[in-house]
């Protein structure tokens, strides 16, 4: 039954809390203890055989790699322990493996060294299995190793290069020559393909093995962004090409490499000023599917490429008002001429079964919800898995579709999350299941939806809650400025709606993002139930442009980021403002990243609104973020000036009134620190007071060391003081 809270705030529903005990968090549990750690199932890899499975354990005090029988967890044999032969007591963390595709092999993955945040080298050996040998792929730390279809060559990347190596043999075949810093990479990808299309491995084997399609960027004309890194008695210089909004970005080919013949074909792409954001090889083994996406990044065309010769074909073209977001969801199905796909042309994400030869366009999916992702293609069975949010927008399930569009069936019932990975063959899945007050479990399932077993409970984590006092979590509606907005509160323990309690509302509010959904909060759950316990109602609410409800909703903030979405946060805070039991003197906000650019706008506008905020790592100008992200909601600098600085932090500084704490990493890649550098100047030109921290050395995640610790403890002082 729905109670009405207020004019404009609605009770959806709250969930049944853990029974309560009597402790109060601290940071020291937050970031020394790991108090509420969560535990996952490292290493989970389905065999091929169907009935079995690996995963990363423990022996003897060892790491090992240990074979299970699938439905019942029994143990069957240990493949691999981490004592290095050769090594002596060396014992070596393994970080990732990966098997042959006979499952003969196993690739082992040591010694990780991050070059942004989604790219790392590793030292790399692989394991023959039957034999027990073990060697090295190469001497040095290499990226992207990656076994043939067959088993006997290792691609990989090193110094900006591409190799093979035949795995009998010594000496890898070295495919390309002309890689070099911050000028040509091959087989890897930039920083902002990496940053913004999500991927950094930039090659690909062909089905049969005779083939790597493979990236070249030629970034030689980039500009190029300078950080201090404050080392040792001089600080060292520290620069790599980072294309800011408007500005050049690499020009990339895509090459096609002969593993017999050793000889390279460069594919013609067309404009250099354009993307490649994906490259896929298509059920046919000698034709390679290359994604053009203009800079504009509002239409896609997939060119379907000859191995042999270049020749193309388009098989698929999209064209969107606004933008595209790209996903890695094409399957190429066996008859050649069809693929599934996913679009937004009816103005939610869904699945559809696309036939180049006869340009029929089959829904597998319709309604008025987004599909998450897709799952799977069975091509045996002919169905298709996929995650919708169909029950709610706060929701995702596993659902089957034949692949003509009949018989759609939900697979799990149960209400919250369902994060699924399919194990080979689509017999079974891996089910990450939660719910806004229900800790992560991990359930193995079968095609048809039913659980075999428990792989993880996270029992220890939900007894250690138990013993904490926690504040209520439940989900409402608030209005913004045009709809109404899904939100969640945490109230503190003992809640009593006969007092005035501060809110501290906290948000992302990026493109697409979602914050709000019945999932369990990881992240900044605990932080926030901290603030609760002393005293806090802590608020989130997702604005106009995050994701699942629809691409009219997601896409309103298109030329005008930061706009809407600041006017909906201030919207929100006034609902909440009228609550009888809030505080509407003591109203806060704060944001990390997008969130940080929010909370600093939503400060400077709602001046009479919000006492106080936190901006940790904001942008505070789009004009000094990366062009692939920029670009896609707001064009260039050229074509929209008043857009980029209409809402700009740095353009409003004089509007400043409340108490504001800008924290950035002097290291950010992502970010950079000269986004609180610009931020600080206009306040100081404005003559506002205002408090600041800055991470010596820290990246975007402000982390290492102490450094967590100290954040946080930071920021609850600040909070403590000021709200």
């Amino acid at each position: 039954m729905r109670r009405t809270l207020g004019l404009f705030i609605a009770l959806l529903f709250t969930r049944a809390l853990f029974a309560q005990g009597t402790k109060q968090i601290t940071i020291d549990d937050l970031f020394r203890n790991n108090t509420f750690s969560a535990k996952n199932v490292p290493g989970f890899n389905a065999m091929k055989d169907g009935e079995h499975y690996t995963q990363i354990d423990m022996e003897g005090g060892h790491q090992c790699i240990r074979m299970y029988e699938l439905e019942t967890g029994k143990p069957v044999k240990t493949i691999y322990t981490n004592a290095i032969p050769g090594g002596g007591e060396t014992k070596v963390n393994i970080e990732e493996y990966k098997f042959s595709a006979d499952e003969q092999k196993l690739m082992l993955f040591v010694h990780s060294e991050h070059i942004y945040r989604h790219s790392a080298s590793y030292h790399v050996y692989v394991l023959d299995i039957s034999s027990g040998a073990l060697k090295l792929v190469d001497n040095d730390k290499i990226l992207h190793a990656t076994f043939s279809p067959d088993g006997k060559w290792v691609a990989y990347v090193k110094n900006n290069n591409l190799y093979c190596k035949e795995l009998a043999a010594e000496t890898p075949v070295q495919i390309t020559t002309d890689g070099e810093k911050n000028k040509i990479i091959n087989g890897n990808c930039d920083w902002v393909y990496e940053e913004e299309f999500s991927f950094t491995k930039a090659f690909e084997w062909s089905k049969d093995g005779n083939y790597i399609a493979f990236y070249r960027f030629d970034e030689s004309q980039v500009p190029e962004y300078t950080m201090t890194k404050y080392t040792g008695l001089y600080p060292e210089q520290y620069t790599y090409k980072y294309p800011k909004a408007g500005e050049r970005n690499s020009v990339v080919q895509i090459k096609i490499y002969n593993v017999l013949k050793r000889s390279t074909l460069t594919t013609n792409t067309g404009d250099a000023d354009q993307y490649i954001p994906r490259i896929k090889w298509s059920a046919d083994p000698g034709k390679l599917c290359i994604y053009r996406l203009n800079r504009l990044q509002n239409n896609l065309e997939l060119l379907l490429t000859n191995a042999s010769d270049g020749a193309m074909t388009t098989i698929y073209s999209d064209n969107n008002r606004w933008y595209i977001n790209i996903n890695d969801e094409i399957t190429f199905l066996p008859d050649g001429h069809s693929m599934i796909i996913r679009n937004e042309k009816a103005g939610y994400s869904h699945l559809y079964n696309w036939d180049w030869q006869t340009q029929k366009l089959k829904d597998l999916t319709e309604g008025l919800f987004d599909v998450d992702a897709l799952v799977g293609v069975d091509l045996e069975n002919k169905l298709v898995y996929y995650t919708a949010a169909e029950k709610s927008p706060l929701e995702r399930q596993l659902y089957v579709v034949t692949l003509n569009g009949k018989k759609e069936r939900c697979l799990t019932p149960e209400r919250g999350t369902h994060a699924i990975t399919p194990c080979v063959g689509y017999d079974y899945f891996v089910d990450k299941y939660s719910e806004v007050n229900k800790v992560p479990v991990y359930f193995l399932r079968n095609s048809n939806g039913k659980i075999i077993r428990t792989l993880e409970d996270n029992s220890a984590l939900e007894a250690k809650m138990k013993e904490y006092a926690m504040g209520d979590v439940r989900f409402l509606k608030i209005k913004g400025t045009e709809e109404m907005l899904n939100a969640w509160m945490i109230t503190p323990p003992g809640f009593d709606s006969t007092k005035k309690y501060p809110v501290l509302m906290y948000q992302y509010s990026g493109p697409g993002s979602q914050e709000v959904a019945d999932r369990f909060p990881l992240g900044n759950y605990f932080w926030h139930q901290m603030l609760a316990q002393k005293g806090y109602i802590v608020v989130c609410a997702d604005g106009t442009g995050t994701g699942f409800r629809g691409e009219e909703f997601r896409k309103k903030t298109y030329l005008q980021l930061g706009k809407m979405e600041s006017d909906d946060q201030i919207a929100a805070a006034r609902e909440l403002g009228k609550l009888r039991y809030i505080d509407p003197s003591r109203i806060g906000i704060w944001g990390w990243s997008y969130g940080g650019f929010m909370s600093s706008t939503c400060l400077m506008k709602g001046n009479d609104v919000f006492k106080a905020a936190i901006a940790v790592a904001p942008v505070t100008n789009w004009r000094y973020y990366d062009n692939i992200y920029t670009e896609r909601y707001m064009r260039t600098p050229q074509e929209n000036p008043e857009g980029y600085d209409s809402n700009a932090p740095e353009k409003m500084a004089d509007k400043l009134k409340g108490n504001f704490l800008l924290i950035h990493g002097t290291g950010d890649d992502n970010v950079h620190f000269q986004n609180s550098v610009m931020l600080t100047s206009a306040l100081i030109a404005a003559d506002k007071d205002f408090e600041s921290e800055y991470y010596p050395d820290k990246a975007h995640g402000i982390s290492g060391g102490n450094t967590r610790h100290q954040l946080y403890k930071r920021m609850t002082d600040f909070i403590l003081k000021n709200l």
